[in-house]
């Protein structure tokens, strides 16, 4: 078992778009970190007040309907308190995903349609304020192209340059440049491909079969059709935190199906096969060598 070396005194952030998406994408690594001493700090861009109750165990739960917001707000507390890490919301509001041909206006206000420049201002005073080393966040479609996720995509590369350069919005505190970014890699084609063949040698069914034929069929598509096809670049041995990380999705218990997607394989064989969470180093201001097994590489 690889451990993650002290981490005392350096501190990370992740900017995710909704309440619970902190929980899907990196939080075996955010545990991990929290437990070598780290400081890591979610920032929620919305409140997720548009989200749909997924869960169909909760979908009688009257408070949920009555106030989604409300109730999405203490998941996320609670989800915070498992994997042991500082949170903020910036105070937006869902854009909802819209649905249908052709696809509807995003609703009034909506975070999506905030001017780039008004939706990152949280996110520079964040960032100057809590001081980060790393920064974790979506690629250009978002991970998946939900507007509220590409949108979190260009609020944390300009809140990521915008906050290093001292003559941009001085009233949102002093400067402070955050030495590395990352992507999330959570849909790593590799991934879903080594997790498909584990299942089958262990006698069982496969969720992913059709995606993982057809694209060994077509190498040339994506597996996922909407992910940007970066390389992994770093890899965190976090399995020790699997167990964390499903405790934080099933926190969010009005939308994550608990038979759902991202329990769809055995914890067991996730720790054997495929033990650690993929990202891609898309800048850094200090020398590290290619691959890493640390996000905080160079920086120690």
């Amino acid at each position: 078992m690889e451990h993650i070396a002290d981490s005392t005194g350096l501190r990370l952030l992740a900017v995710h778009a909704h309440p619970d998406d902190e929980s899907s994408k990196g939080s075996a690594t955010m545990a991990a970190y929290v437990a070598a001493g780290a400081t890591v700090m979610v920032a929620t861009c919305t409140g997720g007040e548009r989200g749909d109750i997924l869960n169909a165990a909760v979908g009688e739960l009257a408070h949920a309907h009555r106030d989604l917001a409300g109730v999405r707000r203490t998941e996320m507390a609670e989800a915070a308190a498992v994997l042991g890490i500082e949170h903020r919301w910036l105070g937006f509001v869902d854009s909802g995903l819209p649905e249908g041909d052709p696809l509807p206006e995003l609703p009034f206000g909506a975070f999506a349609l905030q001017p780039l420049e008004r939706a990152a201002a949280p996110l520079i005073r964040l960032i100057r304020d809590f001081k980060p080393h790393v920064i974790m966040a979506y690629d250009e479609n978002g991970g998946y192209p939900h507007p509220d996720h590409i949108q979190a995509h260009k609020v944390a590369m300009y809140a990521y340059e915008h906050a290093a350069n001292e003559q941009s919005s001085p009233e949102l505190g002093p400067s402070w440049e955050t030495s590395k970014l990352y992507y999330d890699r959570g849909f790593a084609p590799e991934r879903f491909k080594t997790l498909h063949y584990a299942m089958l040698e262990a006698g069982m069914e496969s969720p992913f079969a059709e995606r993982v034929k057809a694209w060994e069929e077509h190498p040339d598509e994506q597996f996922f059709g909407w992910v940007t096809p970066h390389v992994t670049t770093t890899q965190i041995h976090c399995a020790d935190y699997f167990t964390k990380r499903d405790q934080a999705l099933l926190a969010h218990r009005t939308q994550i199906d608990p038979n759902g997607f991202f329990f769809a394989v055995p914890e067991t064989i996730t720790a054997k096969v495929w033990p650690w969470e993929d990202f891609t180093m898309i800048k850094s201001s200090v020398p590290t060598t290619l691959p890493e097994n640390d996000l905080f590489a160079g920086l120690r």
